[in-house]
């Protein structure tokens, strides 16, 4: 009697599971990152094609006005560097040539408060209706 041995099939490994785990990962991440609109912030614009240097935006041309307030509670705009009465006066020339007027408030991450607190005051104060603060996270 001859007894044979039955030849083992090689069991193919499947990747439906690790395609799964995959996707749901996929999903995971997707659901609990954040998302920044960069597209909100004019960071630069040119003036012209010819232009070497590009300006800040919210300068005097067109569009959203870009505040930054510094450490030490400096308010700037584009270059320049106001204090309270320059900045509510820019504001009301810019409200009068734009009504629909959005301003952007970047605060430093060291800036005081009261700061931002009184920007935004002065800035509804003038008549400012689309008021954003924008608030820039660094890595971790």
């Amino acid at each position: 009697m001859e007894l044979r041995r039955r030849s083992q099939e090689r069991r193919l490994i499947s990747l439906v599971p690790m395609i799964d785990v995959m996707l749901i990962l996929l999903v995971f991440f997707m659901v609990t990152s954040s998302y920044l609109d960069l597209d909100m912030v004019p960071m630069l614009e040119r003036q012209d094609e010819t232009a070497t240097a590009p300006s800040v935006g919210g300068g005097d041309g067109g569009g959203p006005l870009f505040v930054r307030i510094g450490a030490d509670g400096t308010l700037r705009v584009g270059a320049r560097s106001l204090d309270r009465a320059g900045f509510g006066a820019l504001l009301a020339e810019r409200l009068l040539r734009d009504p629909g007027l959005q301003v952007l408030i970047l605060p430093s991450g060291h800036a005081p408060t009261q700061a931002l607190v009184s920007v935004m005051d002065l800035a509804t104060g003038v008549g400012v209706q689309r008021l954003r603060i924008v608030r820039l996270q660094g890595a971790p």
